[in-house]
């Protein structure tokens, strides 16, 4: 297996995702974990299609468990995971009226591998892998599909802020990281109409990480 270069993010502004984006597209600022927040989507013209549910927060980083409070670690499962669950929930209200779409999780590696000081960040991705597992059981008989991505790390403004890189970024880093819109673009898959087989899945974007072995060969 060839080993992935460190790469060169760069940052792609949601406003110019939106107008790539091949057909109409809305996009709504809100609290996931507002139930009447998350529900207000099914008011915008014509309902939703797809729903990519991205929202998250990397929750206590570097914390022990014997550290985190039961506050800390309630939020961030209230943000990574209920979220998501209230996206599919009203979204597929939605869908099933229109006779069908696709919901895209983003959700993490870390919902199959573990990191020190993560415990509630992994333990809400791992959440979020199940629940596509679920949801796409429940939602097969409506046309509604439903899978996630689990990408490594990302360039974004939260994932800088955790490794302590604001001010000069990934570049130069001895690891390689993926750009948002390689994220976006797997996610695009998904929700799009050759990918009509693929329903409670999981694609794995880590640069081959999962696929090595711990074996001292």
């Amino acid at each position: 297996m060839r080993r992935a270069r460190p790469s060169r993010p760069r940052n792609v502004r949601p406003t110019e995702a939106l107008s790539a984006a091949p057909g109409p597209c809305t996009g709504n600022t809100g609290d996931v974990t507002d139930e009447e927040a998350v529900a207000a989507m099914r008011e915008c013209e014509g309902g939703p299609d797809i729903a990519v549910g991205c929202a998250g927060t990397s929750g206590p980083m570097g914390k022990a468990p014997t550290d985190i409070s039961r506050d800390e670690f309630a939020r961030t499962l209230e943000v990574n995971l209920t979220g998501q669950f209230l996206l599919a929930k009203h979204a597929g209200a939605a869908m099933r009226e229109r006779g069908g779409g696709a919901v895209v999780f983003v959700a993490s590696n870390s919902g199959f591998v573990a990191a020190p000081g993560m415990a509630a960040y992994c333990a809400s991705k791992g959440g979020v892998l199940m629940l596509a597992k679920a949801l796409a059981t429940d939602f097969d008989a409506d046309g509604i599909r439903v899978n996630c991505v689990a990408p490594s790390i990302v360039d974004t403004p939260m994932s800088r802020a955790d490794l302590g890189l604001t001010g000069k970024g990934f570049e130069g880093q001895p690891f390689p990281v993926h750009r948002p819109e390689e994220v976006a673009a797997a996610v695009c898959y998904l929700a799009s109409d050759p990918a009509r087989g693929v329903n409670g899945t999981t694609h794995v974007l880590d640069f081959g990480a999962l696929a090595g072995s711990a074996f001292p060969a």
